[in-house]
């Protein structure tokens, strides 16, 4: 069973950290384009970063830059997102994805599209908040 797990979501204060986990079982992450998005309430859902299978190509979307790092462990085939510096506008359901059509990430106007990534997690609820 091909499938996207992430973890580490919860709630915090403004100004602290999370570090969001992606796991996969019947494929390896290690070999694609693994990207995080987020959906906030009553917005669309949008890319907000992502790590190709050759590094050091990553994309962060502007509002994140310099506040959260994509990695990945290769070793234990996993990708995270550590977030720090968090605000209540960082408040969202974040997903994990894999692009099966790239192995480095899509750059310009392109990294903002979704069908390319064809193996969905179940989300992770990110709360920032005092």
């Amino acid at each position: 069973q091909v499938q996207v797990v992430e973890s580490g979501g919860g709630l915090v204060q403004p100004g602290g950290s999370l570090r969001l986990s992606c796991t996969s079982s019947g494929f390896r992450l290690n070999d694609y384009a693994i990207g995080w998005f987020r959906q906030a309430p009553g917005k669309e859902r949008e890319i907000v970063s992502c790590i190709s299978s050759t590094l050091p190509d990553t994309y962060y979307t502007d509002s994140v830059k310099g506040r959260f790092t994509i990695s990945r462990d290769k070793f234990l085939n996993t990708v995270s997102l550590q977030m720090n510096s968090l605000k209540p506008d960082d408040t969202a359901v974040y997903y994990c994805a894999a692009n099966l059509m790239r192995s480095r990430c899509p750059t310009g106007w392109e990294s903002q599209l979704q069908h390319e990534y064809s193996y969905w997690g179940q989300g992770t609820q990110v709360t920032v908040s005092s």
